[in-house]
Formats: structure tokens, C-alpha cells, sequence
């Protein structure tokens, strides 16, 4: 029996050397869990040189009022559906193409990429990540003006960060692919001084074609994980964009193919399906039966609708969340302030991570100063808020721009659920005057108000929440996150006991959990190679960024056994 013929599994030869040693890098720290990072998260002319800035607005600019260049297969026609919350118009024209057409030419890239093996998988997904780097001011502006992040976060978040996240999710899916050997003579006495012997070989074989369906806020940060995974375990990528939030994802795809195409092969290995207006195209996508992956952030309703009727695929979900701060003592008390001030207001309270519910005894905390009341606390977290939020070319660094009419809607009907501590105002952009701005709001509630603040209120929304004790507060954080789910917990506590009572309720709801965080650390960031993004143990998802689950039910180990003569 003679048995088929396979592609050399091997490291391709332009910088394999570097990359290799990026890669055993990125599994020590996916090991070690300690400070790690491939790229530069400073966008400083001394980190990426005087010219790159200038160079990447200039190629952010050139999209503007044109068809992204583009070229794929099954392309109909053109779309434009962004809107861009700082206020000028985008108007780009992404190519729409027929279904059909699109997930043949992902089909017919797979058995290449399934032969070439995980060595030059992995090889080729850094070198992907490597060209999106050389672009990451392009990538920056196109995620501030997608998203409304401010430029500095728009950069971080969906650059560095983002491809960190890449990275990891690559780090991962070669460690599992190469967990078990290729090739083994297994050998087994059989008595009488014989043995049989069987060649055993072991094929990593990917799932099918993936999709990835892009979030509007942090369409990178998001994305990467997913198209990493699927793609270095061999499965070709679909990406379907959110409408508002195209361009970032489109780059992407550009460089993406266009290093696949310098390596040899099929660049329909990562394709974009841009949605026209009104067009239902992830739920279209979701349930073809040529998707065998789906990786998803969004809404719970969506994300519980993909997982019910996505049946013929593995799907990946970050939904939504009520995240917790559970305030009983503290011995830095303006660093608690700041910090929760910080958290409250970065990017208007729109991201996944940024705590909602802030429970408070109502005869209030423990300081080194004496007690503070319930109003002092609340009083000291609205006035940190507002000196992070009064000077306008300060506030806008902080918050960003509004991105979706549905948080304007949110803030509006938050205003009328209680007793406003501090309003809502609009800030008029020193840069962009037609971006749309608002600072946080805070609203007194009390620990009756469960119909209220059990909900999740995306945007610059924050509830103070009157408790019996610190001791409900904790039973309220875990009920809650039980049943509706969170991405963060924070704890603020002087006590042994209660610290480690709180941590014993982020254990048992399945949430990850700070603790007084009074410095530069803020609940709402994590670290990529060290922190995990959600745990997939309550409602706000059910899966990691990143760890060994994430990748490695992508693909399947397959064998061949061939008798070896004795």
C-alpha cells in the first residue's frame, strides 16, 4: 500500500528564522502568562518612524469616496453603508458578491492549505499579521472613523493590541496541532519473540470554511482571534463586516490576501462578504451548510439566535454582559475615584468590559479616614468623572464619538429610571464639529431596582446602586451574572474575608474578577498572552480570547496506518 503524496510540512524561507523565533516567543508567554507583546503599542514617531503617521492617514484618505480595491470572486455589484461618527462622509464602495460563488472559491482553497500543514500555516498567518503591522496607521484611522474610538485607542486597540491577539490565537492553534506526533512506528509484542508493526499517521484536518461576523466598535480587537484560529488550523475565512465598521476588516482582507498570494496560495483562503443595505447576509451566511466555524461579538439576541440555529457549525459567541463593581472599603481612596472615573468614561462606556453597576452599602464604606456615606462615594466618583470630562480636547481623547443611534436612544430613556447624579452633556469636538459627543451619565438606584439595572444599557450608562451590605451586593453580583451574564467583576476591599468572598462569587459565576484597582491597571483592559477575554462560564459568552478551547475543536486529527514487514 503506498500512501499519498503530501506537501512538505516546512517553514517557508523568507524571515522564517525571525518568525520562528517570534512564535517560541508567543508560546512562553501563552505558558508563563506574564508581560509579552510582538508589536509596539506606542504610536510614537520614535517607536514607527517620522513618516509612518502621515503615510497611513494619507492611505486611509485615498479610500475615501472610492471602491476599495478589491478583487474576489462572485462580485454583483458595490455597497456603501458606513457612517462615520466623527461626521465627514466615507463613502467607500466595498464589492458585494454572490454567495454562492464566494463559498465555492473558499471551498476550492482548502485542500492546499489542509496539505501545506501547521509548520507553514502559522509561518504564513505571521507574515499576514507582519503586513497588517507595516499598515497599522492605515488600520488606525480606519477604525477611528469606523468605530469613534479616539485616535490613540483606535491605534492601540485596533492595532497592537489587536494583532497581539492574532498572534496569540496563532500561538495556541500551533500548540495544539502539534501536540501529537506526525508519524509513529507503533509496535505491540505478539509472542514468541514477534512483534506487529503499523506505521501510524496523523493528519490535522480543519473543520470547513469559517466566518467571522465583525463587530462595529472593535471590528479588529474582535475579529483577529477567530480569523487566526480558524485560519492556521486550515479552515478558509469569511469575514462579514458590520455594516457600519467595513473598512478595517476590509483592509485586512486586502493584505491578507495579498500575502497569500505571495506564498503560493489561494488568496480565497480569506474573503470579505460586504452586506448591502437591509440585506440579512450574516443569518444567510451563518446557516449555509458549507460554514462549519462561526466566530461572533454582539448582541445576546443575535449571538443566542446563532447558536440555536446555526446547528451545522461551531459557533463562538461573545454577547452581552452587566458588569459588576462591588464597592465595600478602600485604602486609596482618590485612586479608587480616578480609577473608576477612567473606566466609566473611556470610549463613552462602549466597550464590553466597562463596568454598569456599581453597588454601594447605603451607610456607606470603610476608609482610612472613617466611613464614608453612600452619597460621599457616589459624589466622589461624579466628581472624578466630571475633571476627566470638562475640557472639551481632553474629554474627546477619553470618549471618543458615538458611534450607533441606539446609545443616544439608551441614554435618553436612562435619564427618566431614576435619580441623575451627574447628566449627560454633548461636547463639541475641537477637531470634528460634526462628531457626535457625549459625556457618561450616572444614575442612583436601589438594590429593589433589579428590572432596571439586571438589563444591560450599552453606552455611557453607569447605576449606583444602594445595597443592605456588602454581603448583598456580592449575592446580587452573582445572581445577576448567572443569569444575564458579565465580562468584568471589581471588587474594592480592605477585608481578607471579603476580598476572598469575592473572588469565591467570580468563581462560581464564572466572571473574571479585579481587584482594587486604584492605579494604572483599569477593569475594562486586558492584556493579550496573559489576560483571558471573557471565561465562556456565564451568558456573556461561551468561549475565551484566547485558550486551548478556542482553537482546537477548528480542526480534527485524522490517521492512516500502513503495516510495517516485520
Amino acid at each position: 500500500m503506498t500512501p499519498a503524496t503530501q506537501m512538505p510540512d516546512t517553514l517557508t524561507t523568507d524571515g522564517a528564522d525571525a518568525r520562528s523565533g517570534v512564535l517560541q516567543q508567543a508560546l512562553a508567554a501563552i505558558a508563563e502568562r506574564g508581560y509579552w507583546s510582538r508589536y509596539p503599542e506606542s504610536p510614537s514617531p520614535r517607536v514607527y518612524g517620522e513618516t509612518a503617521a502621515t503615510e497611513g492617514k494619507a492611505a486611509f484618505e485615498a479610500y475615501l469616496g472610492q471602491r476599495f480595491p478589491l478583487e474576489q470572486p462572485g462580485t454583483d455589484g458595490w455597497v456603501s453603508t458606513e457612517r462615520n461618527p466623527y461626521g465627514f462622509p466615507l463613502e467607500i464602495a466595498y464589492p458585494h458578491s454572490d454567495v454562492d460563488t464566494l463559498l465555492a472559491a473558499a471551498q476550492a482553497a482548502l485542500p492546499q492549505w489542509r496539505q501545506a500543514g501547521p509548520h507553514t500555516r502559522v509561518d504564513v498567518c505571521q507574515r499576514i499579521l507582519d503586513r497588517l503591522h507595516e499598515h497599522v496607521f492605515e488600520l488606525a484611522y480606519a477604525v477611528q472613523f469606523t468605530t469613534g474610538q479616539a485616535f490613540v485607542m483606535a491605534f492601540q486597540a485596533g492595532g497592537p493590541h489587536a494583532l497581539d491577539r492574532g498572534l496569540e490565537a496563532v500561538a495556541y492553534a500551533y500548540r495544539e496541532m502539534t501536540r501529537q506526533a506526525e508519524r509513529v512506528v507503533w509496535r505491540k509484542p505478539a509472542g514468541r519473540g514477534t512483534t506487529v508493526a503499523v506505521e501510524k499517521r496523523y493528519h490535522i484536518v480543519p473543520r470547513g470554511v469559517a466566518l467571522v461576523i465583525g463587530c462595529n466598535t472593535f471590528p479588529t480587537w474582535n475579529a483577529y482571534p477567530g480569523l487566526f484560529a480558524s485560519l492556521a488550523t486550515g479552515n478558509p475565512v469569511v469575514i462579514k463586516p458590520h455594516p457600519r465598521a467595513v473598512l478595517p476588516l476590509a483592509i485586512t482582507v486586502r493584505y491578507a490576501r495579498q500575502v497569500l498570494t505571495e506564498a503560493g496560495f489561494d488568496p480565497n483562503l480569506v474573503t470579505l462578504a460586504a452586506q448591502g443595505p437591509d440585506e440579512a447576509l450574516a443569518s444567510m451566511l451563518a446557516t449555509r451548510p458549507e460554514i462549519r466555524i462561526i466566530d461572533y461579538t454582539g448582541s445576546t439576541a443575535y449571538g443566542q439566535w446563532l447558536e440555536s440555529h446555526a446547528r451545522q457549525a461551531r459557533v463562538y459567541t461573545e454577547k452581552a454582559g452587566v458588569n459588576f463593581v462591588v464597592i465595600d472599603s478602600t485604602d486609596d481612596v482618590d485612586g479608587m475615584f480616578r480609577n473608576l472615573a477612567f473606566s466609566l468614561t473611556l470610549y463613552s462606556g462602549q466597550m464590553c468590559t466597562t463596568p454598569q453597576n456599581i453597588l454601594i452599602p447605603r451607610d456607606g464604606i470603610t476608609t482610612p479616614n472613617g466611613r464614608l456615606s453612600f452619597a460621599e462615594v457616589t459624589d466622589g466618583i461624579v466628581a472624578a468623572v466630571t475633571a476627566l470630562t470638562r475640557e472639551p480636547a481632553r474629554a474627546v481623547e477619553l470618549t471618543g464619538a458615538i458611534v450607533n443611534e441606539g446609545v443616544l436612544e439608551r441614554l435618553e430613556r436612562a435619564a427618566t429610571v431614576g435619580e441623575v447624579l451627574l447628566a449627560s452633556r454633548s461636547v463639541k469636538h475641537p477637531q470634528f464639529t460634526d462628531a457626535t459627543v457625549r459625556t457618561p451619565l450616572i444614575v442612583r438606584l436601589d438594590v429593589a431596582d433589579r428590572d432596571i439595572y439586571t438589563a444591560e444599557w450599552f453606552g455611557p450608562i453607569s447605576f449606583m446602586v444602594s445595597t443592605d451590605s456588602t454581603e448583598q451586593s456580592l449575592a446580587v453580583m452573582c445572581d445577576t451574572v448567572r443569569e444575564h451574564g458579565a465580562l468584568t467583576a471589581s471588587v474594592y476591599a480592605t477585608d481578607p474575608a471579603v476580598l476572598e468572598a469575592a473572588e469565591q462569587v467570580a468563581i462560581d459565576s464564572g466572571v473574571h474578577l479585579s481587584c482594587n484597582l486604584t492605579g494604572g491597571v483599569f477593569v475594562n483592559q486586558s492584556a493579550a498572552f496573559s489576560d483571558f477575554h471573557a471565561t465562556g462560564a456565564n451568558p456573556a459568552a461561551n468561549a475565551t480570547l484566547v485558550d486551548a478551547a478556542f482553537v482546537a475543536d477548528r480542526f480534527r486529527v485524522v490517521q492512516s496506518r500502513y503495516p510495517v514487514a516485520s
